[in-house]
């Protein structure tokens, strides 16, 4: 188990933090939910139908859960962020991801599922909510949408924490139950993808809209999306929600930035300006702390 753990970690730390780099080439020549419909729709179908191989069937309560995270990760959560790239450059989309084991350590309490957080994860958190807060200085917001791009990821930063916070409630395994981690996996994706092809039909995404339109590097980044951010990536986040503390688990928002920001300065000449390398920094500090935290309090 312990191997796995350090595998799902690698793969959401690596494998979501190239997914920014991805969603921009994708969104280029793509309507933006449509490509998160897309992503999203195809990944749950592959999923649902191994599930199925496997023995799973999904109950009421597991499609009731479905329906509530695939709001709250996908419809808006991956929404938000797949428009707001047109606008804001990869990294800096990645880094206000950032804020959200902010509001996941904000909301365990409140949903009685954790205790308040120690003073080192409250120091770690401050850090977390400082890279972002650099990112509104004039020379990163300097482009036209660029606060309309940033709040809207914000936004979905906060419907993505909420939704880890309750699928400890929703997706609760019990004693001597068959583990359903694939099915669980599947069923927000599936629901997530109906809803947003619902909100790219109301945007007139479809209007005008032809496949034959869509240009090689969009149609490879949606690949990537698919296969890795949300098929690969997504079962490995599943996993550890059900096994390990959801503010461990959200520091890969800490971690991503950093290849995110790294992989759009190295192919997509994305401006790398003294506000985002002190973000960043911020966010490499938060990591150890939150980190810290977590490892103190598993210990007490």
């Amino acid at each position: 188990m312990r191997i796995q753990a350090i595998l799902a970690f690698l793969i959401i730390y690596i494998v979501w933090g190239s997914t920014f780099l991805a969603i921009r080439y994708a969104v280029e020549t793509i309507p933006p939910f449509l490509t998160a419909a897309t992503r999203h729709l195809i990944a749950g179908a592959i999923l649902l139908a191994w599930a199925w191989r496997n023995g799973e069937r999904p109950s009421k309560e597991a499609w009731r859960a479905g329906l509530v995270l695939g709001f709250l990760f996908f419809l808006v959560g991956h929404g938000t962020l797949h428009w707001a790239e047109q606008k804001i450059p990869s990294g800096v989309a990645a880094l206000v991801i950032a804020t959200e084991p902010i509001f996941v350590a904000l909301m365990l309490p409140l949903f009685k599922l954790g205790r308040r957080p120690g003073l080192t994860t409250y120091l770690g958190l401050g850090l977390g909510a400082a890279s972002v807060i650099v990112l509104f200085r004039p020379d990163v917001t300097a482009g036209q949408g660029m606060i309309a791009g940033l709040l809207a990821v914000l936004l979905g930063s906060v419907s993505w924490a909420v939704g880890i916070v309750l699928s400890r409630k929703l997706q609760a395994r019990r004693d001597g139950a068959p583990d359903t981690s694939t099915m669980n996996a599947a069923l927000p994706l599936i629901c997530g993808a109906v809803m947003l092809l619902g909100g790219a039909v109301l945007r007139g995404e479809l209007h005008d809209f032809h496949w034959t339109a869509v240009s090689r590097e969009s149609f490879s980044g949606l690949m990537f999306l698919v296969f890795f951010g949300s098929l690969v990536a997504f079962t490995a986040y599943a996993w550890l929600l059900k096994h390990y503390p959801p503010t461990l688990v959200a520091t890969h928002t800490y971690v991503n930035p950093i290849v995110a920001v790294l992989l759009g300065w190295l192919f997509a000449g994305e401006r790398i300006s003294p506000s985002i390398v002190a973000s960043t920094a911020l966010a490499i500090a938060a990591i150890g702390l939150v980190q810290r935290g977590e490892d103190s309090r598993a210990a007490r």
